[in-house]
């Protein structure tokens, strides 16, 4: 090909995009007379897109249907997944904890003859975090100090099970159980979680009312079971609620080795020293400790769990998962 024909095609490819630039911008501002803020509202509707959450025809919890077609529970599963989908920052963190702590959850759930769902109360509850509430409600499941005594957790100044995800789910259990076996309904015992089973019962023969769906609560109670079955509907289908994590990027299940002590400890900054594990990581691995001592005049046995080194290694624990980069 000589030096003339590349010289044509040069210049016939040049008029093709100059020509193509044309139709953009005839596209892109339809019309010449648009202000510039028309244009700017235009672009804005090109390029900044939020949709409505979907919202599911057939929704179960707990092994019973959602009443879908009644208008009120559409609308009030519509603003907690609305509400859900939109805290971007909150749902993210959340389906990253799961990763780690649902594996810990699901069979003490199971092996106490709970429904799995309710895993999805804690989220509710706490995020999966051991949160403090204002009234002093603590851990993954937000017992009151006085209720998780009942439920058999070791409360104190130094040592409380609140924060043990495995015993404080066990306590859950118990809690749940009882409850259903008295109001015979799981949407109704998760309102009971959040207002007390008393307050339930009130509601429910004042308002000559049997099921959750049509019975008056407040505020705060009438969203909560929403609240617990939007995060159902959501972890179970993230990306259809355009959340994107892949497995590499959660929060990843850790090993521990455990020791078991029948004494006190003065000092767990010795101590942590003593084990060669920074203080730190060791509060992490036992976060019902509430103190900087424990003090143990019965000669109680405490099981305290320390974190291996290949559990310190991100790059240990994704060589672990079968297929890393899949998607949840």
């Amino acid at each position: 090909m000589n030096k003339k024909n590349i010289t044509l095609i040069i210049s016939s490819i040049a008029i093709v995009l100059s020509i193509s630039t044309i139709f953009m911008q005839i596209f892109v501002f339809a019309k010449d007379n648009e202000s510039p803020d028309e244009q700017y509202q235009e672009m804005i509707k090109q390029h900044y897109q939020n949709f409505s959450a979907y919202i599911p025809d057939k929704v179960s919890f707990c092994g019973e249907e959602v009443p879908m077609d009644n208008v009120f529970v559409r609308e009030s599963l519509d603003r907690e997944l609305t509400y859900l989908t939109y805290q971007h920052a909150s749902t993210f963190i959340v389906l990253k904890r799961a990763f780690r702590y649902f594996p810990e959850i699901e069979p003490i759930l199971r092996e106490n003859n709970v429904p799995e769902d309710l895993k999805f109360l804690a989220v509710a509850e706490s995020a999966l975090n051991n949160a403090v509430s204002p009234v002093k409600a603590e851990g993954f499941w937000q017992f009151m100090p006085v209720t998780a005594r009942e439920f058999g957790l070791t409360v104190n100044d130094e040592y409380d099970e609140r924060y043990d995800v495995k015993k404080s789910t066990f306590a859950a259990c118990k809690y749940l159980r009882g409850g259903y076996s008295r109001l015979k309904d799981w949407a109704l015992t998760c309102a009971s979680y959040n207002c007390g089973e008393r307050g339930v019962k009130d509601r429910m023969e004042e308002q000559s009312c049997d099921n959750y769906w049509s019975l008056q609560l407040n505020s705060e109670t009438a969203r909560y079971v929403y609240r617990i079955i939007a995060y159902k509907i959501i972890m179970e289908n993230p990306k259809l609620y355009g959340f994107y994590i892949r497995k590499l990027d959660c929060y990843q299940p850790l090993n521990y080795t455990t020791i078991t002590i029948d004494s006190s400890i003065n000092n767990f900054y010795s101590f942590c020293k003593q084990i060669n594990i920074p203080y730190k990581y060791f509060r992490f691995a036992n976060p019902e400790l509430q103190a900087k001592k424990l003090t143990n005049k019965e000669k109680k046995q405490y099981t305290l769990k320390i974190p291996t080194q290949e559990s310190l290694s991100w790059k240990s624990l994704i060589n672990k998962l079968d297929n890393p980069y899949d998607f949840l």
